[in-house]
């Protein structure tokens, strides 16, 4: 894991102009910039995807406590939505989050998805076989990085487990902090990247 240390830490679609911007609030944390993403990518080491043998999502749990009561997948819905409230179990009861990947703004949070800016099977594939079973679930509840946004499910249904040479939001708007939040995932945790995958990546940032 390069320079930055992990922690474990820690349908309704209203139409109110499609790519209109969230708050602020709305956001995971902010990624380097694209500057020192384009360093962090010429950093990575390039390589083919390895194999998914032996890969299931229980490699890395998730969804983990935070804080007694809420777990991840909730602390992320609090942190990414707008008026936001719960239960005493942690449940959303309202509020509305802004899907950065469609455009699109949502307002039941069953309609929301915790997404994995990179996804478990892809960590797998490019590093994360070889790690401990205590640093997969860091990764795969990691609330310090680009890690984990809160998306609309149809969006995070289409992109599925693909890197960025075959997927990437629709969302033309987003796609450098997309980029950029990608790469800062895979620097962090030290992964690997595909050819097709770096030129994917280099031309979403073309467009910051």
């Amino acid at each position: 894991m390069r320079r930055l240390a992990v922690a474990v830490v820690s349908a309704t679609v209203v139409a109110t102009g499609l790519f209109a911007q969230p708050p602020a609030a709305a956001y995971p944390p902010t990624p380097p910039s694209e500057s020192v993403t384009r360093q962090h990518l010429a950093q990575l080491t390039v390589a083919p995807d390895g194999s998914m043998d032996g890969y299931d999502r229980d490699q890395f749990p998730h969804w983990s406590s935070q804080n007694g009561t809420c777990d991840t997948r909730e602390v992320v819905l609090q942190r990414d939505g707008t008026d936001v409230t719960v239960d005493d179990a942690c449940q959303p009861t309202s509020g509305r989050w802004y899907s950065v990947y469609d455009g699109v703004w949502l307002s039941d949070s069953s309609d929301v998805h915790i997404d994995h800016v990179v996804p478990l099977a892809e960590a797998w594939r490019t590093g994360a076989r070889n790690w401990s079973q205590s640093k997969r679930e860091a990764f795969a509840n990691d609330l310090d990085s680009q890690q984990l946004i809160a998306v609309s499910g149809s969006s995070n249904t289409s992109k599925g487990d693909k890197g960025p040479e075959e997927w990437r939001p629709q969302n033309s708007g987003y796609q450098c902090m997309y980029a950029r939040s990608w790469i800062n995932v895979k620097y962090t945790y030290d992964l690997t990247v595909s050819a097709d995958e770096v030129a994917a990546l280099e031309d979403m940032l073309d467009a910051c």
